[in-house]
């Protein structure tokens, strides 16, 4: 009985642990179980990405107009025309003229919408802080400073006195004289005093080598300025896209002339009291286009001309207002010598006098530093540019 009894124990011992193991092995099972879904759901996800990256991109293209049967018309970021289908998983209530949209691998039905982007080759554009130049830094400028509040100015901070009169403000301003004489600057300090947006650009950078890809900067700078208004877009040297148009030419010409006929055009869209105006500066006045120059487009023009004796004067109290000055020196004596210099020459005159002074190790800076600094950087500069007379020459300078 007592070996029975011994040999059922062990029986019954056996059946337990081969219980538990099945329950253990129930639970591993599970397990991997639920490991062989997550596996599953990840080799779906690589697969999906390994789809996308092997897929044909989508065509971008602007949406122009909404036709019947569920169709549009659209133009293709490669050029043609298209008519295509609308996909019913678009929301058209976003389908608005205009908008972006992604056509898919043929280019056969529009498949999403596009959000609103703006090329930050464009949005470096914008000065994002307050250009820190105020009409007290401009000298020898009294009459065109007047003029370009007149045209900027008052249309942006007081619009309803044109209207009370009837009449309509100048949409852009030209400025045009020889460098160095504050056309930028002004253009600054009128942004400064206007409280505006201050967008600027050097027309070279509208010179693009792709075909319609300076218009379409033109295009979206001036989007730019309306979404940023109040606003003035400052393009400086325009001559370089705006020089006289000719029959003949090369591509780059013609493609010039291309972003020229944009902003043209964007000129004439504008609305006089929509809070954008336009400055822009030249050296060229002689060969620029007629058609930029006729009214509508540029109603003020403005010469900005080499500064006066009165000018020179108020140009180098401007830049010796911080500068600690010697008894003997004369401001007036100095405006008379550098005649025909202009306002970055008597700026640079001021800064090498100052030099001078440090490397020296002086405090004070005298009228020879400021003799040491018209004969350095006068010498062999000046030819003549619209000035009545002769410039002095390096020879002829006593202070």
């Amino acid at each position: 009985m007592a070996i029975e009894h011994s040999e059922s124990s062990k029986h019954n011992d056996y059946v337990e642990y081969l219980e538990l193991r099945v329950r253990e092995l129930e639970v591993e099972i599970e397990q991997l179980r639920e490991k062989l879904a997550k596996y599953n759901e990840e080799l779906e996800y690589y697969k999906s990405q390994v789809e996308k990256l092997l897929a044909t991109p989508l065509i971008e293209a602007t949406l122009i107009e909404i036709l019947d049967n569920d169709r549009a018309l659209v133009k293709s970021s490669t050029g043609p025309i298209l008519i295509v289908y609308i996909l019913p998983t678009v929301d058209k209530s976003k389908l608005k003229p205009g908008v972006s949209v992604a056509l898919n691998q043929r280019g056969s039905a529009i498949v999403e919408v596009l959000p609103r982007s703006e090329d930050p080759f464009v949005r470096a554009f914008e000065i994002e802080e307050r250009p820190n130049v105020t009409y007290q830094d401009v000298g020898g400028l009294e009459k065109q400073i007047e003029e370009i509040r007149e045209a900027i100015e008052l249309p942006l901070k007081y619009p309803q006195k044109f209207k009370s009169m009837g009449i309509e403000p100048p949409k852009g301003v030209l400025l045009y004289g020889p460098p160095g004489c504050g056309k930028t600057l002004l253009a600054k300090a009128v942004a400064r005093e206007t409280n505006a947006t201050f967008i600027r650009l050097v027309a070279s950078e509208l010179a693009q080598k792709f075909i319609g890809e300076g218009a379409r900067i033109v295009r979206e700078v001036f989007a730019l300025a309306r979404r940023k208004a109040p606003s003035i877009v400052f393009i400086d040297e325009i001559d370089a896209i705006a020089s006289k148009r000719l029959d003949v030419g090369t591509s780059g010409e013609r493609e010039i002339h291309r972003t020229l006929t944009q902003l043209l055009a964007e000129l004439d869209g504008f609305d006089p009291l929509d809070n954008v105006k336009f400055i822009a500066s030249t050296n060229r006045i002689d060969i620029l286009d007629p058609a930029i120059l006729r009214p509508g487009r540029f109603d003020k023009i403005i010469e900005i001309p080499l500064p006066n004796i009165k000018g020179r004067y108020e140009i180098i109290k401007i830049h010796t207002r911080k500068m600690p000055l010697a008894l003997d020196v004369n401001l007036i004596e100095i405006a008379k010598a550098i005649e025909g210099a202009t306002g970055a020459d008597i700026k640079a005159i001021c800064t090498e006098a100052a030099l001078k002074t440090i490397r020296e190790g002086r405090d004070v800076v005298t009228m020879d530093d400021f003799n040491y600094a018209v004969r350095k950087i006068l010498k062999e500069r000046y030819r003549p540019y619209g000035h009545q007379g002769d410039y002095l020459s390096p020879s002829s300078i006593h202070l």
